[in-house]
């Protein structure tokens, strides 16, 4: 139970409610008959009904009857790829056909294909695109979504998306989180010089990010087709000297040790890792940096190799688990389906699922102090919704059970029964 006794204005409360808080303690971090109060945009009061101060809910301006419906932190997808023009469903037919995802790269297909059409794109065009796609995460709960820019690796391209992403977090209830992915493939005009690509990312493309401030960490795809922990160093480096985060890609295909090295820059997180070592897991725990799990990729390219769970277990390396949503090699628009394939695929379970939703994935974008947990003081992100038990969240397929969804503190939607 979380309290604030200070005098408040209230805006809401919702009683007859089942909490689940997602703080760390207790399964789901659950409260029976909870209550949650509200003012402006924060929880001011989290906990027993029966505790709820009787000021609180007679002051309230709204009184809201969960009916015994569960609710939890609004959720978090702290990894998609959402802006993008055009879409690669040849290639889909490609590699059912037999043709591996490195050999549709090294054919000019893969991101160079989606580069080519993003190009082409004017930002109010990105815009109508994307947004069908943050509208299907947003029906599910999703409050806070992560989105990278890299299918530009132009300036002007890569400051479009950017842009477009910002436009996304005004133009509809949702909090977006950009993220700069000017290392995710090299670009046709600099074929064969990618360490002379890695100098334009870093002392062209980097000042003019924080310059205009767009874009809150920087990431890199780390892979045997993608870019070396050398030339993944410099990115951090110079990433670090204009004082953004950063995030990393790596050990998808192959074990480059990408996560050891994230975490010798303290990583927010390094994502993928079904090739991740001992000692690369051992480097995430003693960084903090959270392991994020992407069963849709995993899926969709067929993969046989699964992230090391129980390793990552050992050493209590933070799991966050996301959609990866992206053209190429995870088309999906669904995170609640993430959370069941991430229990089916990887054996989570499905409150390891749901903390990577909510807490782990809010540590992933260096949110934590404000979303992923229903606690006094953070964000009143939350959503509600019609289930028996929180177990069903990972338990159903093509299935929605969202309620209502809070961002903070202002109902944005709602599904009647």
């Amino acid at each position: 139970m979380t309290k604030n006794t200070q005098k408040e204005s209230l805006d809401a409360v919702w009683v007859n409610a089942r909490l689940a808080t997602m703080v760390p303690g207790s399964p789901y971090g659950a409260i029976e008959d909870g209550a949650l109060a509200v003012s402006g945009k924060k929880i001011i009061w989290a906990g027993k009904r029966t505790d709820l101060p009787s000021e609180m809910k007679s002051g309230a301006r709204q009184v809201h009857d969960a009916q015994g419906r569960w609710v939890t932190p609004g959720l978090v997808d702290c990894h998609t790829h959402l802006v993008y023009a055009g879409n690669r469903a040849r290639e889909f037919e490609m590699r059912l056909q037999g043709v591996s995802y490195e050999e549709i790269a090294r054919m000019g297909g893969g991101i160079r294909s989606t580069v080519s059409a993003t190009r082409s794109a004017d930002e109010a065009t990105l815009l109508e695109q994307s947004a069908p796609r943050l509208r299907s995460l947003m029906a599910e709960g999703v409050t806070t979504v992560e989105i990278k820019s890299g299918y530009g690796l132009d300036l002007e391209t890569e400051l479009k998306m950017l842009r477009v992403i910002k436009l996304l977090g005004e133009k509809f209830p949702v909090t977006t989180c950009p993220t700069f992915l000017g290392a995710h493939a090299l670009p046709i005009e600099f074929q064969g010089r990618g360490d002379a690509y890695i100098d334009f990312v870093c002392h062209e493309v980097l000042p003019r990010l924080r310059t205009e401030n767009l874009a809150a960490a920087v990431d890199v795809f780390c892979e045997t087709i993608g870019f070396s922990t050398d030339q993944t160093e410099r990115v951090f480096k110079a990433a670090e000297q204009h004082g953004l985060r950063v995030k990393i890609h790596a050990e998808q295909l192959s074990d480059q040790a990408g996560a050891a090295l994230a975490a010798k820059y303290h990583a927010l997180s390094a994502d993928h890792l079904e090739y991740l070592s001992d000692q690369g897991a051992t480097a995430l725990r003693e960084s903090g940096t959270v392991a994020v799990l992407l069963p849709g990729a995993f899926y969709f390219l067929r993969e046989s190799r699964k992230p090391p769970i129980e390793i990552l277990r050992t050493n209590r390396v933070p799991m966050a688990v996301a959609t990866d949503s992206n053209p190429g090699t995870s088309p999906a628009g669904s995170l609640l389906l993430m959370l069941n394939m991430a229990c089916t695929l990887f054996r989570l379970t499905p409150e390891e699922a749901l903390a990577g939703a909510t807490r782990n994935a809010a540590k992933a974008l260096a949110l934590e102090k404000h979303i992923g947990t229903l606690e006094t003081g953070k964000d009143a992100d939350f959503v509600v919704w019609d289930i028996r038990e929180p177990s069903e969240l990972a338990y159903h397929m093509a299935f929605n059970p969202c309620r209502s969804v809070i961002r903070h503190g202002r109902i944005v939607r709602t599904q009647e029964s």
